[in-house]
């Protein structure tokens, strides 16, 4: 099978200013294109900017400028933007592009020549940030259901795209999986709005109202839709230089399907895309390549909402974070990781600058670039800088990390492992690079349990082993992070003087700075909880008694309960450790096997009751709290050293506890 991939993002709305949604989604892209080059595959990478529409136009008019001068002075924001965060597209496309035009108008009078296109007048409600129109039913208490802002009630007539006609198909599209959508919840939610019936729709707007768009060809006293113009993007960046239309040759398809970029690219389309923009791609823009004969998109891939404090960030509210400000700050390798460690594609996920500086001070400049440091340093000590060879077989320990990064480079699946090939292929790349940070785990690991550092005092042919095969490992982890951290992956190899992959025993390391300095994290005192604000806390020591955190109810003071005094509490030891694996223990639906740092040289093995809450891989990184000196447990075969401490959710749902910020492993809670 050919293996090859072109992916896109949205193009970005130009009034906008760049944010975290814009960086992520692009990020996403860039890495999906780089691991598909990883695995020996083709690539092409497009992204640009929507300059067309009301809000343009608004903007243009208030600064006394054309919205062509508004569009010209305000796009190079994000195509500046793009290289900065490591981000390598092949096209930037924009939307006033004289090509993009030609394609629009001839995909419009393809369509009106089908009978596909027919002029009504309508009444609605309509959203001018949105410019959309929104039925009786679908606005809420006189606001737009997508933007909670209010609408208009308009009458004019318009011309409307018969989308109606192909929504069986379009059915049969998503449930064969013809057009992916990924996860597979969201094609749920599509085939959910397909069972209603589908309603025709309005691809026009009257220039008395808004002239700045692409007219239409067969009537000019109005513009396209901007959504009709802004999706026929994707199709442009793989189109002929067409010439505008004309009345003997103005369609669009027969010029595409004979096209070689076209039919070279368009059959591996992925679409990267936000979930509050799902419809458009997933019930709109089918329906219009349906019509114009064209083949669905492959598959769309889509992207949850970044929240703060579990609120969508909005620049209504204030809470839109600047990827400029986090590019100089930490650097874009480590935004880019961040990114793609913390969010699973389809999912929501928490922003807060605290969780950077988490996952940069102990999955980057602990466990990574560590690693890297101390091994370099270990052969500059004691074999003259240069990589050592390996004289003798593995030690168990390093042979399991070396299999382990194998198997992250296989082609395909098992039944117990996915390999990164997998894995990045299915956009699940929080997954991938959990898999890859748990071989730079197993590898620190190694040096824990082999102590080369002690080892070669006594027996230099084995820390020589053990320095050679976790060198190799490293190289395996440098080249799987590298479509995630490119620079930085890059730097790690070039000290390895490893950049085609392979390392070389009598080659000189490069020593250098460390890749990933620290960061502190000082939360200031605006931000801390007031506890006295929270619900029930005040009751706490209230006249009413004393209150159960479980159920909410209150008891008296005189009651009995079961109190312990503090010498009995004092007798638990409960630490903090860092999970460095975590899986599924085999028959058990609930159980997962962890392995978590309690900072006593060797990982500790502990089962764990959370397996139908909690995925493992999120587990993986994260510093939890154990209570650390109860006796062994026998659980399904296996001695559990330790038990996990966790909390129950309002559904009964068990959630491991984690530290405010990062302390040193196995530090004594008290």
């Amino acid at each position: 099978m050919t293996n090859r991939l072109y992916v896109t993002t949205p193009i970005y709305y130009v009034n906008d200013k760049p944010h975290i949604g814009h960086a992520y989604c692009t990020i996403l892209a860039d890495a999906l294109a780089r691991y598909t080059r990883l695995d020996g595959g083709e690539t092409f990478f497009l992204t640009g900017t929507d300059e067309h529409g009301q809000k343009v136009q608004q903007a243009a008019e208030k600064r006394g400028v054309t919205p062509q001068q508004h569009v010209d002075e305000l796009f190079s924001a994000f195509q500046d933007l793009w290289p900065t965060l490591e981000c390598a597209p092949d096209r930037f496309i924009r939307t006033t592009e004289p090509a993009h035009k030609n394609v629009v108008q001839r995909a419009l009078w393809q369509l009106y020549d089908q009978g596909l296109i027919e002029d009504r007048t309508f009444e609605g409600w309509y959203c001018v940030p949105d410019e959309r129109f929104w039925t009786e039913k679908e606005i809420v208490a006189g606001n737009c259901p997508d933007c909670g802002r209010p609408v208009t009630r308009l009458q004019e007539r318009n011309w409307f795209f018969l989308m109606s006609r192909f929504q069986d198909r379009l059915i049969q599209a998503v449930q064969t999986g013809e057009m992916a959508i990924v996860p597979a919840n969201r094609a749920n939610e599509v085939l959910g709005f397909l069972r209603e019936p589908l309603q025709d729709l309005c691809i026009s707007r009257p220039k008395s109202r808004l002239s700045w768009g692409i007219e239409l060809p067969f009537d000019r006293d109005f513009v396209a839709y901007v959504w009709f113009d802004a999706l026929l993007n994707y199709v442009t960046a793989l189109a002929p230089e067409l010439p505008p239309p004309t009345a003997e040759d103005h369609a669009l398809t027969p010029h595409l399907l004979g096209h070689a970029p076209f039919q070279k690219w368009w059959p591996h389309v992925t679409h990267c895309l936000g979930k509050d923009i799902l419809t458009t791609h997933a019930v709109y823009w089918p329906t219009m390549l349906l019509a114009l004969g064209l083949p669905v998109p492959k598959r769309l891939v889509t992207t949850g909402w970044w929240l703060m404090d579990d609120a969508k960030m909005s620049k209504s509210i204030g809470n839109v974070v600047d990827p400029l400000v986090l590019r100089d700050t930490y650097g874009p390798d480590v935004m880019r990781y961040f990114f793609l460690r913390e969010m699973a594609v389809g999912q929501d996920a928490n922003f807060s600058e605290e969780a950077v500086v988490r996952r940069n001070n102990a999955d980057l400049a602990n466990d990574l670039g560590n690693l890297l440091q101390r091994v370099v340093g270990m052969c500059t000590r004691s074999f003259d800088g240069k990589i050592p060879a390996a004289t003798q077989p593995p030690s168990h320990v390093l042979a399991d990390a070396l299999a382990y990064a194998q198997h992250l480079q296989d082609e395909q699946a098992t039944d117990d492992f996915e390999p990164v090939a997998v894995t990045s292929s299915q956009a699940r790349l929080n997954r991938t690079i959990a898999d890859t940070m748990v071989l730079v785990q197993k590898l620190n690991g190694v040096i824990t349990a082999d102590a080369p550092f002690k080892k070669v005092q006594t027996d230099k042919e084995a820390a020589q082993t053990t320095l050679n095969g976790v060198l190799h490992g490293i190289v395996v982890a440098a080249k799987l992070l590298a479509p995630v951290m490119p620079a930085a992956s890059a730097e790690m190899l070039r000290r390895m003087q490893a950049q085609d992959g392979t390392l070389r025993p009598g080659t000189q390391l490069i020593e250098g700075a460390p890749l990933f300095p620290k960061h502190e994290w000082k939360m200031e005192m605006a931000e801390l909880v007031d506890t006295k604000s929270q619900p029930g806390a005040a009751q706490a020591t209230s006249g009413r008694g004393l209150q159960d955190f479980r159920t909410g109810e209150f008891r008296s003071e005189s009651e009995p309960s079961d109190l312990i005094d503090i010498e009995t509490f004092a007798r638990s030891q409960l630490r903090l450790g860092l999970v460095i694996s975590a899986e599924p223990v085999a028959k058990s639906k609930k159980l997962l096997r962890l392995m978590i740092d309690l900072g006593e040289g060797q990982p500790r093995q502990i089962l764990s009751g959370i397996a139908e809450t909690v995925p493992p891989v999120d587990l993986i990184g994260k510093q939890v709290l154990v209570i650390a000196n109860l006796p062994p447990r026998m659980m399904m075969g296996m001695e559990s050293h330790g038990m996990l401490l966790v909390a129950e959710d309002a559904e009964g749902k068990r959630v491991p506890l984690h530290p405010a910020r990062d302390v040193p492993n196995g530090v004594l809670v008290k």
